[in-house]
């Protein structure tokens, strides 16, 4: 599985942006795509996740703030970040969780947000 994610950037306290991660390879064998992030000194920790039925799954602290979409046509998730704080600040990472546990990780994308 390879992942090509894109969208980071920098970006102003309470504005908006958009990460798109496209999926290609064995697809069929992704259970879950999902967004990870990791701050400078923290570890990297789950932003949100959707699985191949739609389920979803978000991190507490941006619940109501972002919301993770995948268009299965393109093999593309979506990651909508909405009211972006400095705190969202991180390097995102894009992540395929596979149906036997294996997990694939795309090359990170930087979100800085301003105060």
């Amino acid at each position: 599985v390879q992942l090509q994610a894109s969208g980071g950037g920098l970006v102003q306290a309470a504005g908006s942006l958009r990460l798109s991660c496209a999926a290609s390879g064995s697809i069929f064998s992704i259970y879950a795509l999902g967004w990870y992030r990791q701050a400078p000194g923290k570890q990297r920790e789950l932003v949100a996740a959707i699985t191949s039925g739609g389920r979803t799954n978000y991190a507490d602290s941006v619940k109501g703030q972002f919301t993770i979409s995948r268009d299965n046509a393109k093999n593309t998730v979506y990651l909508q970040m909405n009211s972006l704080k400095p705190e969202d600040t991180a390097v995102y990472y894009c992540n395929a969780h596979q149906y036997n546990g294996a997990d694939y990780w795309g090359k990170g994308t930087l979100v800085t947000v301003s105060s």
